[in-house]
């Protein structure tokens, strides 16, 4: 058995393109007040500011590798 490296990269801009997708957060309510309040005097979702705290938190690319197990000199019969 012999082991083998698969990479990922993920994007900022093709998370950026594709639909969105529901999530649940468990969040300290004090936070979750202040970033509504937040959202209220920036005029938008608080979707949309959390979407842009997390983009500007992110990497623009972010390489994840994972490590394979690959079966050598398998038979089949």
């Amino acid at each position: 058995m012999s082991l083998t490296s698969t990479t990922t990269v993920c994007s900022i801009l093709s998370m950026t393109t594709t639909t969105q997708q529901r999530t649940t957060l468990f969040l300290e309510s004090a936070i979750v007040k202040q970033a509504r309040a937040q959202a209220v005097i920036e005029d938008i979702t608080l979707t949309d500011l959390v979407e842009e705290a997390l983009l500007l938190y992110l990497p623009k690319e972010t390489v994840i590798k994972k490590a394979e197990t690959q079966h050598s000199n398998k038979r089949t019969h």
